[in-house]
């Protein structure tokens, strides 16, 4: 994408945390912004914010695991100002703690707003990006879609289909003739927002802030860099992974620190 003044950039889970400062950083480099989120509001007041700044912003309350809400919702969307030019699945949850400790519900709540709500909305806005002439789809992950999280599988898992969703559609869109359309899939370590109070990033890493995360999501956009892998443990993950043997790498995990990083978990347990 070569500018984001004037883009639509829908922005889902908007109201606070990372969705909130990656509005602001749109914002300052003059996109059109649409916001989402559950807790109505607070994106009011993020929305009033951000159009104290002189932003032209739009807001909507919006479960991104009500599919039909999804649909009325895109149609509201087009009949105030027309088709999208950028999605930004950023809504996000986790519950953290054993497996067994964590109650059935809260497990399927995670996939369903983590991995079936990003594929329902970029299923529903998808057809908006390709009629747009310079479009793109951001996808939240994790660094936690590449290697196991104990106290936190299931938030684990939804990163790692989140990982793999983003990967099929950029290849997809490729293959279809769609090479206008970019992809970006961001994988950040611990993000201190609140979700993750009481987590610990791994040896010779820190608690990376919302505010440079949106930064470098901005310019990764601008960029149209496939991923984004912050900080630089994170980049080698894969590689790593890939070239250890398991129980090689379980060790160099837990050594770092990742495998317990959960252990002290008390975020809110609420949408990013």
């Amino acid at each position: 994408m070569k500018t984001l003044s004037g883009k639509r950039v829908l922005i889902t889970g908007a109201a606070s945390g990372i969705g909130k400062a990656i509005a602001h950083a749109f914002a300052r480099r003059g996109a059109e912004l649409v916001l989402s989120d559950l807790n109505e509001p607070l994106l009011k007041t993020t929305a009033g914010e951000l159009a104290a700044t002189g932003a032209k912003v739009s807001s909507y309350k919006l479960d991104v695991t009500d599919t039909a809400a999804i649909t009325a919702f895109k149609d509201q969307v087009h009949r105030d100002g027309g088709p999208i030019d950028v999605l930004v699945n950023n809504a996000g949850l986790v519950f953290g703690g054993a497996l067994l400790e964590v109650p059935l519900e809260k497990h399927f709540l995670t996939y369903r707003v983590n991995t079936l709500g990003m594929v329902a909305m970029t299923h529903a806005f998808l057809s908006d990006l390709i009629s747009r002439p310079d479009a793109h789809l951001v996808n939240l992950a994790s660094a936690s879609g590449f290697i196991g999280l104990p106290l936190g599988s299931t938030y684990a898992s939804s990163k790692w289909a989140a990982i793999g969703f983003s990967e099929s559609v950029a290849v997809e869109l490729e293959l279809l003739g769609h090479k206008h359309v970019h992809v970006t899939t961001v994988c950040p370590s611990y993000v201190s927002t609140g979700l993750f109070d009481g987590a610990k990033p791994p040896l010779f890493t820190s608690m990376l802030t919302a505010d440079k995360l949106a930064e470098k999501v901005a310019q990764a956009v601008l960029a149209n860099r496939p991923s984004i892998k912050t900080p630089w443990l994170v980049a080698v993950t894969p590689a790593l992974k890939g070239l250890m043997p398991f129980r090689a790498f379980n060790w160099m995990a837990s050594i770092l620190g990742a495998n317990t990083s959960m252990t002290e978990w008390k975020g809110r347990g609420g949408h990013s």
